[in-house]
């Protein structure tokens, strides 16, 4: 049965600053990757049918052979929609030989105008079996702090 996993978090920045950080390659390198992993573009084209490939390796490979089975998650991520200042939505895929963490999972951003500056929400839905719920939570809310730090200094 398909699963919707999502994440929120207030953030001190106005939406359009976090929008920003959504759509920017350097951003995103400096907030997506969880915890203990650190991250790579091999090509990056925000506008609708754009897409982008993100290599994620894990600082410890040993802990961890990732999805792509060499210490790394491989992201295949194709953009569906732009709203600017408002969301970014996403079709991710994992490259994998495992058929229980591939995709398509869709991925929406979202930011909206709070008191304390921007409400940033990410929804993830279809999302493959073999991710677990308790890991991608902590991994939703990792990437979630590490905007607020990289907007918030």
């Amino acid at each position: 049965m398909p699963r919707t996993d999502t994440a929120a978090r207030e953030i001190a920045a106005a939406p359009d600053r976090v929008y920003a950080a959504f759509i920017d390659p350097d951003a995103l390198l400096a907030w997506l990757p969880p915890e203990g992993m650190r991250a790579s573009l091999e090509h990056f084209d925000a506008r609708p049918g754009g897409s982008y490939r993100m290599v994620l390796r894990y600082a410890d490979p040993a802990a961890s052979p990732g999805k792509a089975g060499d210490g790394s998650d491989v992201v295949e991520a194709r953009f569906v929609e732009l709203v600017p200042g408002t969301r970014v939505v996403q079709e991710i895929d994992f490259v994998s030989d495992d058929p229980a963490v591939r995709g398509p999972m869709r991925m929406t951003w979202s930011v909206a105008p709070s008191a304390t500056g921007s409400r940033v929400e990410i929804r993830a839905e279809n999302v493959p079996p073999g991710i677990s719920a308790a890991d991608h939570a902590v991994g939703l809310a990792s990437s979630l702090q590490n905007l607020a730090a990289h907007l918030e200094q």
